[in-house]
Order: structure tokens, then sequence, then C-alpha cells
């Protein structure tokens, strides 16, 4: 099968060239702890049978330069593209998007709004200084990854989608909804999200954990949304090495989850989605 990692992250042993630059000046505790080079994911790919990739810049550890992913993907641009991230609200930040993307350039961009070292949601990614980002991002046809989590925020991401239609959004971990506690209430939710055409869903070891918790109930929370988003919205990624798990154990894991769909959707999810998304991938066995 045809397999695309649409969320992996990669850290530099050369501090030097690549020097520490958290958002908020707090690192990640995976990147201090266990960080991997673009080689040594090269390494995990081909242990795993992963023939692609997609660089998702990590925030946490060098903030708004993106030197590292675009050093490696242009290094390996056959295995790799890139997803850096730039402070929407900057008043140049859409220059500086359209200055980033191109030949060997950026493939796609990300908001950092919500995460492990930023405790409290940000809704500053819809503010009006946001909008020309936005409307560069359309204009470009660029992916924007959207780490963020839905409740209180889930309005904001709602008026955005509405205000920008044009604009292909990336929901990073579906937006970590509440599977644990009922994945009929989360899928419903989450489904409910489809009737906005620009929007994909990033499927990640974040809600795969919990789906394999929730046994034959994953089913309440797959069917509705696989269903309103179709397969062809949904793309997997590793969440490599964030996740603590093996690459080859994500992998299985979203396999183990997924196989009670059909292939064809399957195949999408691992691949077909995010080939779309980044045309720069090029096509199945490129």
């Amino acid at each position: 099968m045809d397999i695309v990692d649409a969320h992996c992250h990669i850290i530099s042993e050369d501090r030097t060239g690549y020097p520490e630059a958290p958002l908020g000046g707090k690192q990640s505790k995976w990147a201090a702890t266990r960080p991997v080079t673009a080689e040594g994911m090269v390494s995990r790919m081909d242990e795993t049978g992963i023939g692609q990739a997609v660089l998702v810049q990590a925030t946490t550890h060098y903030g708004y330069d993106n030197s590292y992913v675009l050093d490696s993907s242009r290094h390996r641009p056959e295995r790799f593209v890139a997803v850096g991230t730039v402070d929407p609200l900057r008043p140049e930040a859409a220059a500086d998007l359209r200055a980033a993307v191109g030949e060997g350039g950026l493939a796609g961009v990300r908001l950092f709004t919500s995460g492990s070292t930023v405790p409290t949601q940000g809704e500053w990614f819809v503010a009006p200084e946001t909008f020309p980002f936005w409307e560069q991002a359309g204009e470009l046809g660029l992916p924007v990854c959207l780490q963020m989590r839905l409740g209180p925020a889930t309005g904001q991401l709602v008026e955005l989608l509405e205000r920008f239609p044009g604009v292909q959004v990336l929901l990073d971990h579906i937006g970590y909804p509440d599977i644990e506690a009922s994945p009929a209430r989360a899928g419903a939710e989450v489904a409910a999200l489809a009737a906005h055409p620009g929007l994909h869903l990033k499927l990640t070891h974040r809600n795969l954990e919990r789906l394999l918790d929730a046994g034959e109930q994953a089913g309440d929370f797959l069917g509705p949304v696989v269903g309103a988003f179709g397969a062809e919205r949904i793309a997997w990624g590793s969440n490599c090495p964030a996740a603590e798990q093996t690459m080859p154990e994500l992998l299985d894991l979203a396999r183990k989850v997924l196989a009670g769909l059909p292939e064809r959707d399957q195949q999408e999810i691992f691949a077909g989605t995010a080939r779309r998304l980044y045309p720069s991938l090029g096509g199945y066995g490129s």
C-alpha cells in the first residue's frame, strides 16, 4: 500500500546551525528527550515501509525558523515536503508566506494555537490582523495545518471557514475531540464541520489511541466522521517522534483501528489525501 506520513517532526543535531527558538520560550519534552534528525526519519520510514512524509515544523523547538525542514526537504525531495510556520499577526505575514513557497519552498504552513506547551487555546488565528495571511494562503492554494482544540474555539474555526471558504485547512489531531467521554457525541460534533468543504482532518495517534480503547464503539465516531467528510478529506500522520511509540507501532495502530473501512478509504487516508493536499509529493511510486 502507498503510504504518506502527513505529520512528523525532525530536529537537527547541529544546534549552532539550527538554534533552538521555541514559541513562548518553552520546549516540548519530546524534543529534548527523543529528537529525530531528517536522516533518522528516513531510516524509520524505510523500516516501516513509508515512502514519503510531510515534515511539519517543530514549533516548540524552532518557532518561526523553518530552516531545518526546508533544508531537509530540499536535500531529499523524493522523500519529504516541508510545512513551516509563520506569524499570521505580523503585517508582513502575507508577503512572508508568498516568499516562502515555490520551487524548493514550503508546501504548507502551520499555525500552533494550542498544545503541550500552550495549554490555553488561543483565538488569535481568526483575528482581523490575520485576514491578509488567510487571503494569501487561499490565493496560493497553500494548505494550512491548524493545531487547536475543539470546544469553546470551535465557533472561531467555523467563522474562519465561512470567511475563507477557498482555504484548505487541515485540522491537526482532528482538534482533539473528546472520544473517551463519548465516541458518538465526539463523532457528531466533528461530522457537523464537514459542511465546510475546505476543512480536512489529520488523524493521528492522539485520536487512534482513544478509538482503540473504545473498542466496538469506535465505529460510533468513525462512521459519522468518514461518512460526512469522505476518506478523501482525511489524512493519517504518525506524529513521530512526539508520539512515544515507534513508527512501526504507530502505523500498526492506524491499520488496526481503520481495518473495518473499505480498502479504497484506507488508501485515501494513508496516502491519497496527502498527495492531493501536497502535489509536490508526486503520484504513487514517483
